[in-house]
Order: structure tokens, then sequence, then C-alpha cells
């Protein structure tokens, strides 16, 4: 009986403990602070006119910080030199904006903190936080509203900015290169749709940019650009739509250099299709030179045979655009460029991608004779060899079996390059899966006569292009053993039938072709076979 009632004493004296333990720790629990930081003092005030001021401090009601304060804050009109923001990276009630410009006469101005101020405890945000002042006697209170897409992506870029120019005597097609506009916004990370607040009545150019470098100007060779053709004029009912899209840059060649001993490299901008480069050095009848584009860059390479000198002088042409550029370039310690050769697949193949050999150096020739391929049986596979000289690769054309294996061989002396190097022993190792480890998809798309001709293009979701097919009228688009993955539909109406999509060009008034996007994520799987309608809005 005494052990019972001593069992019990300890049972309870470790319950009080622990009562009285729990008793001393912090409370806990409790709703969440979601609320944002409000503001409750202004100096001078929100919305003022007549304004003088160089330092303006903003009080809240609460400890908050500033986060990515720079990206976030948008200043229209914008000012040429950012003003002064404290604190940054500490905690404080109130902001403080100095302004170093000095201000337009009779302006509003607003500045739109996005959603840069956050409370210090959770972070949470007060959004699209804005402050307007007035250097005139009263604000200025229209607005316009629209919103961004991309010409050619399913997604478009986040921190794009919206800006109005007003269309005075001083301006010209060419002031979005030179001069900040009179109005801006940005759509930041959150959306696609604008609001310009606080504008003045008048006629006005609209346009939306990717602003690479910040500066609130087009830099063509960066910038994404969109622009409504036709003059603004505020007060508008309209809402509007801006279509970003890159540019061709204009041509421009750049210095070029050595960037082997064997080889100069002449980068360019814009179309280089007609570019000639002449040497107007004398050099030594022995050397032999030729000049070859590199794959998938804007990049002309300048190939000759080694040989002592001090530099060379060369003439650039591009008869498209009638200019010509004089180059002297002076040699440089660089290694020599030698014989590589690169198979495009390996592995497991697709039954829809041709096997090529590329090789870094200008190939000349190829001996068929000296090349094979052999199946999982080693059984020979017929096949034919192309060398295409222009885009530098050779071509095998054969036919692919299901769930089989291949060599491809090459035998010393295969492959020739334009020094005379030839290929030592390569043996490329693929295969293939069986139909079933494949899907099959079919596209119907139901669009008026006018729309065609069209691309099709199937794309992964990162944008990769797997597929495309081009009509010149309603059809069923077929795509056959498509690896098992997750795939968006692209449609391009090509307005000139040249078969691919083309950008626009702000100076000329070319808007781009027009694109469109099933609007589902499709996902095929493994022996599957499906079939899509797409039904085109206007």
């Amino acid at each position: 009986m005494f052990r019972r009632i001593s069992a019990y004493v300890f049972l309870f004296f470790i319950g009080a403990a622990l009562v009285q333990c729990a008793s001393r720790g912090r409370p806990t629990g409790g709703p969440k602070d979601v609320t944002p930081p409000q503001l409750v003092k202004a100096d001078p005030e929100n919305m003022s006119i007549n304004f003088k001021a160089n330092k303006i401090r903003l009080y809240f009601d609460e400890l908050i910080k500033l986060e990515d304060v720079q990206e976030q804050l948008i200043i229209s009109p914008p000012l040429k030199t950012t003003p002064v923001i404290t604190p940054q990276g500490s905690a404080s009630k109130y902001v403080e904006i100095v302004i170093k410009d000095t201000l337009q006469e009779n302006t509003t101005y607003t500045m739109n903190f996005g959603q840069s101020i956050v409370d210090n405890n959770e972070g949470n945000p007060n959004r699209f936080f804005t402050y307007v002042f007035s250097t005139g006697s009263y604000i200025d209170s229209l607005e316009i509203k629209g919103a961004v897409k991309d010409a050619f992506n399913q997604k478009v870029d986040d921190f794009v900015s919206v800006m109005l120019y007003e269309i005075d005597s001083a301006y010209t097609d060419s002031t979005i290169f030179k001069k900040p506009p009179n109005y801006i916004t940005n759509t930041l990370d959150s959306a696609v749709i604008f609001t310009l607040r606080n504008l003045k009545a008048g006629k006005y150019a609209l346009f939306a940019l990717k602003d690479g470098n910040k500066n609130n100007m087009f830099d063509q060779n960066q910038d994404k650009i969109g622009f409504i053709k036709d003059t603004v004029s505020i007060p508008t009912d309209s809402t509007f739509l801006l279509t970003l899209f890159n540019e061709i840059p204009n041509y421009k060649i750049s210095v070029p250099s050595f960037a082997a001993e064997n080889k100069i490299m002449f980068g360019y901008f814009g179309d280089g299709k007609d570019i000639d480069i002449s040497l107007l050095t004398e050099i030594p009848d022995t050397v032999k030179t030729t000049t070859l584009k590199e794959f998938e860059k804007d990049t002309l390479n300048f190939w000759f045979t080694p040989f002592e000198m001090d530099s060379l002088i060369f003439a650039v042409r591009n008869e498209t655009f009638n200019a010509i550029d004089t180059f002297t370039v002076k040699p440089r310690k660089v290694a020599f460029d030698s014989l590589k050769i690169e198979a495009n697949q390996s592995g497991s193949v697709d039954f829809h991608t041709p096997m090529t050999l590329r090789t870094n150096t200008p190939l000349t020739a190829i001996d068929t004779s000296k090349i094979w391929m052999i199946d999982k049986d080693s059984l020979y596979v017929d096949f034919t060899a192309t060398l295409d000289s222009i885009q530098n690769k050779v071509d095998f054309d054969f036919t692919k079996e299901p769930e089989e294996k291949y060599v491809l061989g090459l035998y010393p002396g295969a492959l020739t390059d334009f020094f005379g190097s030839q290929n030592d022993t390569l043996y490329i190792r693929f295969s293939t899966k069986s139909y079933a480890d494949y899907g099959n998809l079919s596209v119907n798309i139901i669009a008026r006569p006018e729309d065609y001709p069209m691309v099709v293009q199937l794309t992964k979701e990162n944008g990769e292009i797997k597929r495309e097919l081009y009509a010149d009228e309603p059809q069923l688009f077929e795509f056959n053993r498509l690896e098992p993955s997750k795939y968006l539909v692209r449609v391009i109406f090509d307005a000139n039938g040249n078969k691919k999509w083309d950008t626009g060009n702000y100076l000329k008034g070319i808007q781009p072709e027009r694109v469109t996007y099933y609007p589902d994520v499709i996902e095929l799987r493994a022996n599957w076979e499906m079939e899509q309608t797409f039904r085109i809005s206007e």
C-alpha cells in the first residue's frame, strides 16, 4: 500500500513540475500577421500640389524594410538621376527619398513602389503603394490601360516597361532610341496588365520594352519592343494590347580576331547572308584560304594555312546594305584548330532526327568506301552519306528499324578537311526503341481559309521545338512516334509564305507575324494515340 501511494505522490510531483515548466515558456499560437504596413503620414503629403521639396518621408504604422526597391520602384516621368532611398538593409518606420534632379514645371509625378515595402516580421508587402505629387497647381488624373503579350513565346517576360511619349514638335520615330519617355509604368513580376495613371490630355506614342540595361530607352541589340502603330489620344476608353518581339538587329560587323592559329573570327549582327570577306594583304601562293559560317552562330570564320605574317588587312562587304568595312588583324599566340568530329546523336535515337556528323574545321571530302554501318546481328546496313560543304556536315540516310542496335564506323581517311587532316578510326554506337515506347498525336485545327498558310509546331514546355509541319490548306496535323512528354502546340500564321516566323520592325511599322497556342498542355504517354481539336479564334 505504501509503495502504491508513493508512486501516486511521485507522479503528482512530476505532473506539477511539468505544469510549472510549461507555465514558464513563451506564449505561442495566435493568428498570423497578414496585414501589410499602412501609411500613417507623408511629408510632404501624398497628392501634394505646387511641390518644391527635394526630400520625402513616408511613415508607416509598423517596422518596415525595403526589398528589391531598385527593381520595383517606378518613377514617372523618369528622373535622370536615381534618387537616394533609405534605409536599405535595416528595419525602420519610415522611407526617405532624396531627389537629386531638378523637377519639371507643371508636371505630375508618380512613385510606384511595387511590392518593395514589406513589414519587418512577416514580409507582407504593401502592394503597389504609390506616392503622387505635382509641381503645378493640380494633379493630372487621366489614365490608360492594357496588356502585354509575347509575339512568339507563350509566357511574357516579367518587368516589362510600358511607356508613353508625348507627340510634340520635338518627337520623331527615333526619340525612343535617344530619350526616356514622358510617362512610364512596369508590369513587375506578377502581371501582364498595366495601367498608366496621372496622365495629362494629349497625343502620345505607346510602347512596351523589356529594357535590358534599364535606361528607359530602346536598345535594338538587346531589348524586346512592342508598339501601337497609331497615335494614342488621351483621354480614351480604349484598352491596348502591346506585343513584344526582338527585332533583327541592324547589320554590323564586329572587329575580327584570331580565334586559332589557322582561323580568324568575324562576328556580326543582323543579316549576314551577303557578307563577303576579301583579303587585301598579299600572301604567298602556297597559302590556301576559305570562309565558312559557324554552325548556329552569327560568325564567319576565315580559315587559312598558317604562314609568317606581321598583320592581315581585310575588306568586309555586305551588298545588301551597301556596307564596306576595313580591318587590320594582328596575329597572337593561339593554338592550331585541328580536326574534331561530333555526332548529333548517340545512345538512344529517335526515328525522325537524321544521323549527322559535324566537324570544327571545314570538310572538303568524304570516302564512303571507308564508312560502314552494321546492326545488332552484325549485318551491313544500306545507307547514303552526303557531304554538305555549306553547313559543314555529313548526313546519313538509312531506314531505322525498331528495337535495333547500330554501329557507324569510320576508318582512317573517311573524312578529309581543308588542311588535309583525316579522321582516326571512329565508332558511333546508337540504338532505337520499340514503336510502343512512343505516342502519336493528331491535331485537328479549325481555322478560317485566310489563316493559311500556317506552320504548326510541337514544342516542349521550355520552348524547344520537337516537330513542325507546314500546310497551305486545312489538313490533319499528325505527329507520330513522339517521346512521352508534355507538349505545347504553337501555330504560326505565315502571312508571307516563307515557311517560318517573321519578327517585326518598329521603324518600318511592321508587326510580327501572328502566333497562337493551344490553350492546354498536352501530356502524351507511351503507346498512346491522341487527337486534339484546336479551334482558332479570330
